[in-house]
């Protein structure tokens, strides 16, 4: 079955979401590029699979997050981690001038510990998120991690716009009390 040019137009209309998404997980333009061309090439090699279940955009997500893997495994194989004295001087050459300063200004890395405090601090909201109940746990992803639009969410769970303000106020309300607890609460335990 070969997809409809309706179907081609909106997968690509999609693509800057998909490559958004894939550059925030993989932190490198070739890899999230290459990740995004076989999502899109597996949905339009099967334009079947898509069976409406869900908005195009959740379902193209799905499979991306599956590339994404697949990049990450296909990636770190590549790397080596030996080189040779020919790469790494053809690395040193690149890095440094010949009077052995950076060739450019480095970046600030930050401090080690507010990174792992900001990985720490996304496994509690992470936890917390799947605490909340099945609608709101579903409704609050949609909206704030998928970034659906409002529309999209009420037409895909058969809601008003009203009820899903309300019961997003309502799955924030339970993450500030559950944050309160695990997180601030600990850490301001801790400070004392």
């Amino acid at each position: 079955m070969t997809a409809s040019p309706d179907y081609c137009r909106q997968i690509e209309a999609l693509r800057p979401v998909l490559l958004k998404y894939a550059r925030l997980q993989l932190r490198n333009p070739a890899w999230a590029e290459d990740a995004v061309s076989e999502t899109m090439l597996a949905a339009l090699e099967k334009p079947q699979a898509f069976a409406g279940h869900s908005q195009l955009k959740t379902w193209l997500i799905g499979i991306l997050k599956h590339k994404l893997v697949d990049q990450i495994r296909r990636n770190s194989r590549e790397l080596s981690t030996t080189a040779t004295d020919d790469e790494s001087a053809d690395l040193d050459d690149l890095l440094f001038a010949a009077d052995g300063h950076w060739r450019e200004a480095q970046h600030d890395w930050g401090n080690p510990e507010d990174s792992l405090r900001q990985l720490d601090f996304m496994r509690v909201l992470e936890a917390c998120v799947e605490k909340l109940p099945g609608q709101q746990g579903r409704l609050f992803m949609m909206r704030e991690w998928l970034e659906l639009e409002s529309d999209e969410i009420c037409k895909e769970l058969a809601i008003t716009p009203t009820n899903l303000w309300v019961m997003l106020h309502r799955a924030r309300l339970r993450l500030r009390d559950c944050l309160q607890s695990g997180w601030f609460g600990a850490t301001s335990g801790e400070a004392t």
